[in-house]
């Protein structure tokens, strides 16, 4: 299965203005011109973000700050007026809005109105979400708001499997939820949003692949994703959440313990297109910045555009391009060097 149903590349492609368009290519230009000449050249705006709802989670996921009540930065909840603000400084150039950082996004109890909102401004809007609330109401409210993707995380197909990555959370709700939105899509008749079981693949449940995939076909999502697990400290072997099936895992064993496949070359093309806004107002370079700890400025305190063009951020691109493996945030990541597409 792949990214992107031929529905849902249709979807995408109809938020395409011409203006966007045109503020992509600048982006995509500046960005390969950066990488090759190893000059941190910025040109336009992002092409998409990420904004965080909430870092109130329910559950206590043990690789999670929210999860683990871990965050060394303020904790709380986006208020509608400052989101509204936010995107519309952004949304004539903004391609793609993902609805999601750190918590969970429907524990937020503005969420469905702030999606609508950027729906209205015809973005293709994203979120996560590990499913606990998706009540008749909200399962509606869903489909109403315009969400383009729904992403659900199902990381077993057994209570007892679920529970040891996915801590205090019941599986039948989640997958009770998921029902629940397959069936409200249905019957509004509605080609959104594109629903998305994703699987984190740990060890408790690498040998649930396939039960997941038949799980997927059984509630009638449209998509199932088997994705890598991040271990903040991964070098331990044998390590409790490190799968044994080496496709499904970041890491590979070496007699000196696991070691990071990634190869972290020195550019990051989320550092040109894709910042996270948390939900008070800070501006990080990407979503492996959990904490927020690389500051690019304050949207309480700065618009947008300034702190993008903003000499804090050149020197955090012309860092990346010079030795990208002395950033911390960057050591475990998978992800840092893709382009769409690749």
């Amino acid at each position: 299965m792949s990214r992107f149903s031929v529905q849902d590349g249709l979807n995408l492609l109809s938020k395409l203005t011409l203006r966007r368009t045109w503020n992509a290519v600048r982006v995509l230009a500046s960005y390969y011109i950066s990488k090759y000449t190893g000059k941190a050249i910025q040109w336009g705006l992002p092409i998409s973000i990420s904004i965080e709802p909430t870092t109130s989670c329910n559950l206590r996921c043990p690789e999670c700050p929210s999860g683990l009540r871990s965050f060394t930065r303020d904790t709380g909840m986006l208020q509608t007026d400052f989101f509204r603000k936010t995107i519309d400084q952004l949304h004539r150039d903004l391609f793609y809005l993902v609805f999601y950082f750190q918590g969970e996004p429907y524990l937020n109890p503005a969420f469905l109105e702030m999606v609508r909102y950027a729906s209205q401004k015809k973005i293709y809007t994203a979120t996560s979400t590990n499913a606990h609330y998706l009540t008749e109401e909200n399962a509606r409210r869903t489909i109403e708001s315009g969400l383009d993707r729904l992403i659900i995380s199902i990381d077993g197909t057994t209570q007892e499997v679920y529970e040891q990555y996915r801590v205090g959370g019941q599986l039948q709700k989640v997958l009770e939820g998921a029902a629940r939105v397959v069936k409200w899509k249905k019957e509004l008749r509605s080609k959104t949003p594109f629903i998305v079981f994703q699987f984190l693949v740990v060890r408790p449940n690498e040998h649930q692949i396939e039960e997941a995939r038949q799980l997927a076909r059984r509630i009638g999502v449209d998509d199932i994703w088997f994705k890598t697990a991040q271990i903040y400290d991964y070098t331990n072997d044998p390590h409790q959440l490190i799968p044994t099936r080496q496709a499904y895992s970041r890491y590979r064993p070496t007699p000196a313990g696991n070691q990071f496949k990634g190869q972290l070359a020195n550019h990051c093309w989320r550092l040109w297109h894709d910042p996270v806004i948390t939900w008070n107002g800070l501006v990080a370079p990407c979503c492996f910045d959990k904490d927020a700890q690389y500051k690019m400025g304050n949207l309480q305190q700065q618009s947008f555009v300034e702190i993008w063009r903003s000499e804090p951020y050149r020197q955090f691109r012309a860092k990346i391009l010079r030795g990208r493996k002395q950033i911390d945030i960057c050591s475990n990541c998978s992800e840092g060097t893709r382009v769409w597409g690749s």
